[in-house]
């Protein structure tokens, strides 16, 4: 949840960037975040707050409209979350999704209970009134329902502006408070009419203007890292993810040769690319970029390790060594940039305020490697210029910045690296492995033009032999796990129908051109119940 000092900080930035913003209070919906990153397609401005916020609090962000999140609670049960009434009373156009808006119908005067039959999944979106908040959502649209309650009892005022065939009150209104609400969620993908609703909201309702664009983003993002730094130096930890090298790109474009990039070279890269990264940072973007090569160290560590989460913790102890060293051969520096994004700024408390100057101070690493916190006594001031993006817009962020297409659509990639995609214990012979079978698979669907048909497509090492036959000789060798998935964020995916000639053309590949391995396989396996990584 985003705290209300953060809140504070967010109306003096606001007012930088002369930002329109609708506010979300989060209920503990699963969704808050993608109401969020559905109010921003719009190039409206959008933050998630706790429902605890107070009106006060709101006011002081002078948002020009506020939407109440779903969540897994029913209203009427003891402890549910509720906002401070006062909200009601500020004036400012509410929109309620689910349980946001059965928590609006009884706090309005109406009544909410068990419904007879719950409703999830598509339903059918039946029109009564197709004005104000409706405007332009087709008759019989499909919405996404995920709910046990309903209303039962309509406020005083509110009139049933849709209903699907389980549902009698599934958009409701009250037009002269400018208290709107709907039983279903618009925000996911399955609502086919779902963002025409949510564009009538921010811009028919709360007469929004469309000012929260990539560009002005970057060039005031530039201003403020020039007006925080000054003169000061900045050290950033760089992975050669989206994230991180994004940062960089801004930051040498406000600052200079005051950047320095550290890339810590644990050996667990794909292959060919700590040297592309490097030459493509270095003599091509003129970048500075410290490479630290510590293959040996890391490999050492993790000698003889086979569970996963022992060996992400030996990682990331070891990069936090390792940067510790470095930064203070390098140093001194004042700030540290890191790529902390918007979520982790919602979802994680990994961070200090110095109760004196008010300054955030690092405690963990929020790069793309996400490794583990830096040591308390590095106090290092933090620099953040995309904490309040999400991961796509930083990819906008990024385009902007003419960063090449090669980082910027760049597939997710794990910061412990092919570390988790050798299951069991990692070693030299390993790694070149599973570096040789993973190439080829980035190769092929790069040549067939399919790369950006997956959120991930990899290969994987089982600890395991099997027998084969080559050339009339027997072999025993590893299998290869081909995993290549489609997602739309990550939390959720589905195996790839890949056709059969890809997988044919990938695996004729691997066995013939890979030594130590005599067979593939595909993961055809969905997140969930499977996990997107094999470790």
């Amino acid at each position: 949840m985003v705290s209300s000092p953060q809140a504070v900080s967010t109306k003096a930035l606001s007012d930088k960037l002369n930002r329109q913003m609708i506010v979300i209070l989060d209920f503990g919906s699963q969704y808050s975040e993608l109401i969020a990153r559905r109010i921003r397609e719009t190039e409206v401005y959008s933050e998630v707050l706790s429902y605890r916020t107070t009106p006060e609090q709101i006011q002081a962000l002078n948002p020009k409209g506020i939407i109440l999140s779903g969540g897994p609670s029913s209203v009427y049960a003891e402890g549910a979350p509720h906002c401070d009434p006062g909200i009601w009373d500020m004036g400012i156009p509410i929109f309620g999704v689910c349980y946001g808006m059965q928590l609006m119908v009884q706090q309005q005067g109406g009544k909410v209970e068990q419904a007879d039959r719950a409703e999830y999944g598509k339903a059918s979106l039946h029109i009564d009134d197709p004005s104000n908040l409706l405007a332009d959502v087709e008759e019989g649209t499909t919405m996404w329902m995920s709910h046990g309650d309903s209303v039962t009892q309509m406020p005083n005022g509110f009139e049933v502006m849709a209903h699907t065939e389980n549902t009698p009150c599934a958009a409701i209104a009250n037009s002269e408070k400018k208290m709107y609400g709907v039983q279903f969620h618009p925000e996911v993908v399955h609502s086919i009419g779902g963002m025409a609703l949510i564009r009538n909201f921010v811009y028919n309702i709360c007469e929004c203007e469309p000012t929260w664009t990539t560009e002005a983003f970057v060039e005031e993002a530039i201003r403020e890292v020039k007006a925080r730094v000054g003169d000061k130096k900045v050290l950033l930890a760089l992975s050669g993810g989206v994230d991180s090298s994004t940062l960089a790109f801004l930051l040498h474009r406000a600052i200079g040769d005051q950047l320095t990039c550290m890339f810590i070279d644990q050996g667990f890269m794909r292959k060919g690319e700590p040297e592309r990264l490097v030459t493509l940072f270095e003599e091509q973007f003129h970048i500075r970029v410290e490479h630290v090569q510590a293959r040996d160290r890391f490999l050492e560590k993790v000698k003889g390790v086979t569970d996963p989460e022992e060996k992400r913790k030996r990682i990331g102890h070891e990069f936090i060594r390792v940067f510790e060293e470095q930064s203070k051969e390098l140093g001194p520096f004042d700030y540290l940039a890191q790529g902390t994004l918007y979520p982790d700024v919602i979802e994680s408390a990994d961070t200090n305020v110095d109760p004196k100057t008010g300054e955030r101070v690092a405690v963990k690493i929020k790069s793309h490697h996400n490794v583990g916190g830096l040591p308390k006594d590095l106090q290092f001031k933090l620099v953040e210029p995309l904490r309040k993006l999400f991961k796509d817009e930083v990819r906008k962020v990024g385009r902007a910045l003419d960063l090449p297409d090669e980082i910027v659509n760049r597939q997710p990639f794990p910061g412990p690296g092919l570390a988790i995609r050798i299951l069991g214990e990692v070693t030299a012979e390993k790694l070149n492995i599973l570096r040789d079978a993973d190439f080829i698979v980035r190769q092929e669907i790069n040549r067939r033009g399919i790369y950006h048909d997956f959120w991930q497509a990899f290969a994987v090492l089982l600890p395991v032999r099997s027998v084969g036959v080559m050339g009339d000789q027997r072999t025993y060798a590893f299998p290869i796990v081909l995993r290549m998935v489609s997602s739309e964020d990550g939390m959720t995916a589905d195996w790839s129908r890949v056709p059969y000639d890809v997988l044919e053309g990938i695996s004729n590949r691997i066995v013939n051109e890979v030594d130590g391995v005599n067979r593939v396989v595909y993961d055809i396996t969905s997140k969930p119940p499977g996990t997107i990584e094999w470790e």
